[in-house]
């Protein structure tokens, strides 16, 4: 039996083993923790320092004074809760009424447009109050709507979307349960991370924040759609609506904005 040490630096092996691990563990950290940071963009990856300490998820309170970093695009500041704007009075009804005369060349008398315009009558309070106010932050941009909303204070907009929830919505003249109902509204696309659009806007289920869709214009749905895809619409929260957007087809995008278009009568 040999008495040679294996694990000793005189085996020319054992050398050779060690050394080309510390070689490969060097080469490793050089890329992950220098190279691939370095090439970031980002604030805190500037310089060699910043890189690897950013990598190891090092806190970087350098940058603690330093201006914070502004989105790329401007967010919804509206906190959206299924109690927000959940019971109104009949004063704030009042109000909104008288708002919304001007409102009517676009959306009709009763909250009902015959143009290319979503309907607003019956629409979830909520729903109106957020639009107006990413309207008016920037949060949403809109030719026509932007300079509307630009000089309307808090409470006209809590009072018109009181006014145009309290108008009766369209009557539903299909379910989501019928034969003829798109895959991508009843299913959604699971293997695309695209759950069912009915699963947000009402036919399965609602969530707060979700305008119904029924009876609006195919042009409108589909023009929020490719906006959405393409990201010149970001007032979603989370950025729900451009992740299922961006995975959506043209057709199934026709076929969504068709369905609900013909989803709802007058």
């Amino acid at each position: 039996m040999s008495e040679e040490k294996l694990f000793t630096f005189r085996n020319r092996w054992f050398a050779t083993s060690v050394g080309i691990a510390v070689g490969v563990a060097v080469v490793s950290a050089l890329i992950g923790f220098v190279w691939l940071p370095s090439v970031q963009r980002d604030t805190p990856f500037q310089g060699i320092w910043n890189a690897i300490c950013s990598a190891a998820g090092v806190p970087q309170k350098w940058f603690a004074a330093e201006t914070p970093v502004e989105p790329r695009v401007r967010m919804s500041s509206v906190e959206v809760t299924p109690q927000l704007l959940a019971v109104s009075s009949a004063n704030s009804i009042g109000r909104g009424a008288t708002l919304a005369l001007r409102c009517t060349m676009c959306h009709g008398e009763r909250g009902m447009s015959d143009a290319n315009s979503p309907n607003l009558a019956g629409q979830y309070a909520v729903v109106i109050y957020k639009q107006l106010i990413d309207f008016q932050t920037g949060a949403r941009k809109n030719a026509v709507m932007s300079p509307m909303a630009m000089n309307l204070s808090d409470q006209d907009m809590r009072d018109l979307s009181a006014y145009y929830a309290s108008l009766p919505k369209p009557a539903a003249t299909r379910a989501v349960s019928a034969t003829h109902v798109p895959d991508i509204v009843a299913h959604g696309a699971p293997m695309r991370n695209i759950a069912p659009c009915a699963a947000c806007h009402g036919g399965i289920d609602n969530k707060a924040g979700s305008p119904w869709l029924e009876g609006l214009s195919a042009t409108y749905t589909k023009a929020q759609l490719q906006a959405f895809a393409s990201g010149a619409r970001s007032n979603d929260i989370n950025a729900q609506m451009r992740n299922v957007a961006r995975n959506m087809t043209p057709a199934e995008m026709d076929a969504a904005a068709a369905y609900y278009a013909g989803a709802g009568e007058r």
